[in-house]
């Protein structure tokens, strides 16, 4: 081989290289990531709670249940709880590629046994059950594992007497496993009001995304609903529902601030200010709020009968 070859094969290499397209397993291990103004740091972006500091920006990225729980009960300050976990591929699913291989991959992505992981953790001294899901887990989708871990959740809650807190993320449910995956949207409906029958709190906390069976069952039934800026919610895709009205949708449809202005959504809160602002609605729904305690001990001095009183 003489020095001409050589040449044209390192150049035929370098240009190889850099016109390599990156993988998203690439994506995923580099130490950067994008948003408004092109790349930026993880470690720079998760100093800002993973949420983008560009003011006019302010995009809330998604990030993992063990991310979201170490944001509001403080880094491990929380005990995750093994939920039971049903036979894998019931109806034997293929496609494209397996169900196993596709619930193997995502286990070893995102480790987890399935896509909602229960917790207990306390917020301004009030103990709460909470459940979220990891969108890397086959885009959040439920199944009969997911809807074991939400049964889970609520069991606990009940036999605790602590509130329970729902962060809602999905693209509906697995249709790997078809009916038994769309019942879950009954089990979970039926457990919530379980937890309502108790007295218990049910809150809400809704993230993008947050669409079709997730958005028709348990993430709408909350007793108070937040959403974080931004969030897309929705039931169909807009494309569909915009082919179907025949008509032009508004400006931001589907997201978080629009569908707050319809009054599916209670309150929007910056992901900073979600560990306080849920302390201080459990407070007041628990009634734990010095505020509220006042007031009622003084109502119930100024309703007590005279002759009591008197004595």
């Amino acid at each position: 081989m003489n020095w001409i070859t050589k040449i044209i094969k390192a150049g035929e290499k370098i240009k190889s290289a850099l016109h390599k397209r990156a993988t998203k397993e690439d994506i995923a291990n580099s130490d950067w990531t994008s948003c408004c103004k092109g790349p930026i740091l993880k470690k720079d972006l998760k100093k800002n709670l993973w949420v983008c500091p560009e003011p006019e920006c302010n995009k809330h990225h998604r990030i993992t249940p063990k991310q979201r729980f170490d944001i509001l009960f403080g880094e491990k300050n929380y005990e995750i709880f093994k939920t039971p976990i049903p036979k894998d591929d019931p109806l034997n699913w293929t496609d494209s590629k397996s169900y196993k291989d596709r619930l193997k991959s995502a286990r070893k992505k995102t480790g987890m046994d399935c896509g909602m992981m229960v917790v207990c953790g306390s917020i301004n001294d009030i103990k709460i059950t909470a459940v979220a899901s990891d969108f890397d887990f086959l885009g959040a989708s439920m199944a009969a594992a997911e809807g074991e871990a939400f049964l889970y959740g609520i069991q606990h809650a009940i036999e605790n007497k602590t509130p329970f807190l729902c962060v809602s993320a999905g693209g509906g449910m697995r249709m790997m496993e078809s009916l038994i995956s769309l019942s879950q949207m009954t089990r979970t409906t039926l457990a919530i009001n379980e937890l309502k029958k108790n007295n218990l709190p049910y809150i809400v906390c809704i993230t993008d995304p947050t669409a079709g069976g997730i958005t028709a069952s348990y993430a709408m039934l909350g007793d108070i609903h937040i959403a974080e800026p931004g969030a897309l919610i929705a039931f169909a895709g807009a494309r569909v529902i915009q082919g179907t009205v025949k008509e032009e949708l508004p400006e931001g449809f589907q997201k978080s601030e629009y569908v707050e202005k319809t009054g599916f959504v209670d309150l929007i809160v910056d992901r900073k200010d979600l560990s306080e602002k849920i302390g201080t609605l459990l407070s007041i729904l628990l009634k734990k709020n010095s505020v509220i305690n006042s007031e009622e001990n003084e109502t119930s001095e100024n309703s007590q009968p005279l002759t009591k009183a008197a004595s």
